[in-house]
């Protein structure tokens, strides 16, 4: 079932961007691919599966911002890999896709777990703010520009700046300095941040994710003080004052 036509759809990447991390599951091919599309073009991370077995074994093993989920897959229904997925502790946000739309059925779908629930056929732009809607809920954050000290980062605008003075990254190593600034303080390996800011299948080695950081640091460093730390042997910090 297609997406309804959104007006001016190429510029809806003007609006919520980011780089949250999406599992997609549908198993109708050219609804995926238009759903992929129009997510990519906001700046997610989209990873593809098109059954639910399969989602699960990935949820078992990767972590996501938000799952997009739809109810009418062959063999395990939508319902039943979300069932699973919350009775063995899964947290992440759902929002669970149907052709089903009555308020019987939504009510299933919302008493099963699910966190927001759209009818098919949508269009790309209403989808795109319910997921930016998740997001926000499940990270608990009110503001959209993330600042660590003389650093601003700008998700919506894509923008960063340190001082007022714009900086210019390259879009990985945006989402890089995005999500260590979204988690401060904490300690990642490189395997960590090759999981959560790239698709499970791209080939990113650890030692890509070393120049990675050498550039966040070569653009946004002052006076030879590094916002991103090095824990030897365990990985990398955003150290936050």
């Amino acid at each position: 079932m297609p997406l309804k036509p959104a007006s001016q759809f190429e510029k809806l990447a003007a609006r919520g961007k980011t780089m949250s991390k999406v599992l997609l599951v549908e198993d109708e091919a050219d609804l995926a691919s238009q759903i992929k599309l129009s997510l990519t073009r906001e700046h997610y991370t989209v990873e593809h599966v098109d059954n639910g077995q399969s989602a699960l074994d990935m949820l078992r093993v990767y972590q996501y911002d938000v799952v997009v989920l739809d109810w009418g897959l062959p063999g395990m229904t939508g319902l039943e890999v979300m069932k699973k997925f919350r009775e063995k502790g899964g947290k992440t946000p759902i929002l669970m896709l149907t052709a089903r739309s009555s308020i019987d059925d939504r009510a299933e779908g919302l008493d099963s777990g699910a966190d927001d629930y759209l009818p098919k056929p949508f269009h790309a732009k209403e989808l795109n703010a319910r997921l930016r809607a998740l997001i926000r809920r499940a990270s608990q954050s009110t503001t959209t520009v993330l600042n660590v000290g003389n650093l601003s980062l700008d998700p919506v605008a894509r923008k960063v700046e340190r001082d007022g003075v714009e900086l210019k990254l390259e879009p990985k190593e945006f989402n890089l300095l995005e999500f260590l600034m979204r988690n401060p303080n904490t300690v990642f390996s490189a395997e960590a941040l090759i999981d959560r800011v790239w698709e499970s299948d791209t080939l990113v080695s650890t030692d890509a994710i070393r120049t990675y950081i050498k550039g966040i640091r070569k653009k946004v460093d002052t006076n030879g003080d590094s916002i991103i730390s090095t824990v030897h042997g365990v990985g990398y910090r955003l150290d936050a004052k």
